[in-house]
């Protein structure tokens, strides 16, 4: 197969020979691997790339992946990273509007008649920038001879890529993980991997999200080498029984073979003191081409997992021949046993009723942007949890693995974000117009939701943390996004679903979202919902915007907390600023720049601050009013 320029148009078109979307579990070789900080097993392509700019896809390098190309033209670049920080094309923060408007007339393809397929809308146009990335790389000794595996975790927004002068595969999707099969092409030495990344494609019309428009690899890029008998996916399915304190535990697996061998999965679950609390094992059967398998046991007693102990067992999953015992593969993760539900309308975790102190949190950094690393997020958990907030949105993509991890050791509550945002397509300047509305009920866009929706579930599915999948953010309501609703639901993974923009199309409201959820009412039109025979729990997804002198009101709505069960809080717009640190040309000092300041037209200005952070992770003064109301609840 060859790549092709005309994927970029087309919304039926998002992944190209990409892998299946699978649990976000670590594997070692053998115990004394699990203890390393460098895992055999993984190679990191992180660091400095070759790199070369376009303003379109016409005037891109594109021969630039074969063998033997003269790249001696090219710049050098950091990965991860931001094109836009590194020095090229234009900085700009949007929230609503599409970058086109006011410049071009664009509607999603098959939204109206009038426009059709809208073929060549990106491949051909005059402005759609390209990143071609090459890099140069020797596998790691313990890597050879084993299947390779490529993972790109954050790519914004549609790439290709090759290897060795072979086309591999296609994907957009900005914030989930791509992962590609390199062991057909790979060499011991010597291999040249090429990206080329495309600003705009028609996922463009599904993140259009509050936020500066980036492109890039942004997030790391990490070669596997994968054994040959490999845990291809695990979900592991803890169970708090009603009374609290007893529980049970079931695990599914899919396990990949080289050839043919006989394999037993051994399930040992230990307490935090290491010692073992249930264990069961079981041979694995050949199904479609792999080995699966399912695990049950009995617990007993447990201790259960929330936001004041979130306690935390650790399963590990050992992988063995059959007929010799030989260990083949191991398996850790660690889980918490909860329970979610709703009781006469009302949310109730592990018995008690829920009550969220929450924040939207963006990715963010003010000299790296979106591309933060472990530093930005055990800052971030340890101001969350200093000022009484229990609770994070991840506003509105879905944040790097690691920070899910984190939100599970601390007890942080999780609403699980989609990657999907269009809000530009249904909401001109303020007024709710629909007529071309994406993904909407159009039958070309559902697979490219559907696979969102899909690609969230089975990488995040393991995180305890996770208390609601939302179907993504303000992209109105149709057939496509009542699918991911009913993707979700059939999981029957104990987890609610939400989605917000159900609202504006009360067609659905039956059929989208267990929670009643608003952004930015005021409190008399909660109390006035929830006075008048309320069908749902209710959550403020969004409100008090904390922009310029706000969250003075946060007391008003706190109050409702105590005069409504239905009301289960909220989640405070937002986090942290999204601002950029540059130096000031007259002064020559360090300052924070938002949007419109960088020449950027159309912008919405300084709407991306509204943190309750500046960018640079300072404390605003709201944040008191934050710490106090949210700690009357802790």
């Amino acid at each position: 197969m060859n790549a092709c320029i005309k994927w970029l148009d087309n919304p039926e078109i998002f992944r190209v020979n990409q892998l299946d979307a699978h649990s976000d579990h670590s594997y070692y070789m053998d115990y004394a691997d699990m203890g390393k900080t460098d895992n055999p097993l993984s190679q990191s392509l992180n660091g400095q790339w070759e790199f070369a700019f376009s303003k379109n896809a016409a005037s891109r390098p594109g021969n630039f992946y074969e063998e033997g190309f003269d790249a001696s033209g090219f710049d050098k670049i950091m990965v991860p990273g931001h094109i836009e920080l590194a020095g090229y094309d234009k900085i700009r923060y949007i929230n609503t509007m599409y970058p086109w408007e006011g410049k071009e007339y664009h509607r999603g393809a098959y939204s109206l008649d009038s426009t059709g397929a809208e073929e060549g809308m990106f491949s051909e146009a005059s402005y759609n920038p390209v990143g071609s990335y090459l890099k140069h790389f020797d596998l790691k000794p313990t890597m050879l001879g084993k299947r390779i595996r490529i993972c790109f975790e954050g790519v914004e927004e549609a790439m290709y890529l090759w290897i060795n002068g072979k086309f591999v595969g296609y994907a957009e999707d900005s914030f989930t993980p791509s992962e590609f099969d390199l062991t057909p092409y790979i060499r011991e030495k010597n291999n040249i991997l090429a990206v080329q990344v495309h600003k705009m494609s028609t996922a463009a019309f599904l993140e259009d999200q509050d936020f500066f428009r980036f492109f890039g690899i942004f997030r790391n890029v990490t070669l596997k080498a994968v054994p040959d008998v490999h845990m291809e996916d695990v979900w592991f399915k803890p169970v708090l029984n009603p009374d609290n304190e007893h529980g049970s535990v079931a695990v599914s697996m899919k396990v990949s073979v080289r050839k043919q061998v006989a394999v037993h999965a051994q399930f040992v679950l230990r307490d935090r003191e290491g010692n073992v609390v249930a264990e069961n094992s079981v041979p694995l059967q050949v199904l479609n081409g792999n080995l699966t398998g399912e695990i049950y046991t009995d617990v007993g007693v447990i201790k259960s997992w929330d936001n004041h102990h979130p306690y935390l067992y650790q399963a590990t999953i050992a992988l063995k021949n059959a007929e010799n015992g030989e260990l083949l593969e191991l398996v850790p993760y660690d889980i918490g046993f909860r329970r979610v539900e709703i009781i006469d309308k009302v949310i109730y975790l592990n018995g008690k009723r829920l009550v969220i102190t929450g924040v939207n949190r963006h990715e963010w950094s003010p000299k790296t942007g979106r591309c933060i690393g472990m530093e930005e997020m055990h800052s971030d958990m340890a101001c969350i949890l200093k000022n009484n907030i229990n609770s994070v949105r991840t506003c509105h993509y879905p944040d790097q693995i690691p920070w899910y991890f984190l939100c599970d050791e601390a007890g942080i509550y999780v609403m699980a974000e989609c990657n999907l945002e269009s809000h530009g397509s249904f909401q001109k300047l303020g007024a709710i117009e629909p007529s071309c509305n994406v993904p909407g009920s159009i039958p070309q866009w559902k697979e490219a939701v559907m696979d969102r929706a899909r690609t969230s579930f089975e990488t995040f599915k393991n995180h305890t943390s996770i208390l609601f999948w939302s179907l993504g953010n303000e992209s109105y309501a149709g057939d496509d996004i009542e699918a991911m609703n009913v993707y979700f639901k059939d999981k029957k993974d104990g987890r609610l679903v939400h989605y917000e923009s159900s609202y504006y199309n009360r067609a659905y409201e039956d059929t989208i979202s267990d929670i009643e959820s608003r952004m930015y009412a005021k409190p008399k039109d909660v109390a006035e919902y929830l006075s008048d025979k309320p069908k749902k729990p209710y959550i403020l997804c969004e409100f008090m915007h904390d922009m310029g002198n706000s969250m003075g009101g946060l007391g008003d709505y706190m109050k409702l907390i105590d005069e409504f069960d239905l009301y289960q809080g909220g989640f405070i717009w937002d986090f942290i600023d999204q601002a950029i640190l540059v130096k000031d040309p007259v002064t020559g000092k360090d300052v924070l720049r938002y949007g419109g300041d960088f020449e950027d037209r159309p912008a919405d200005y300084e709407f991306s601050a509204n943190g309750i952070l500046f960018a640079d992770r300072r404390e605003k003064p709201a944040m008191q009013e934050v710490r106090y109301y949210y700690g009357l609840y802790r």
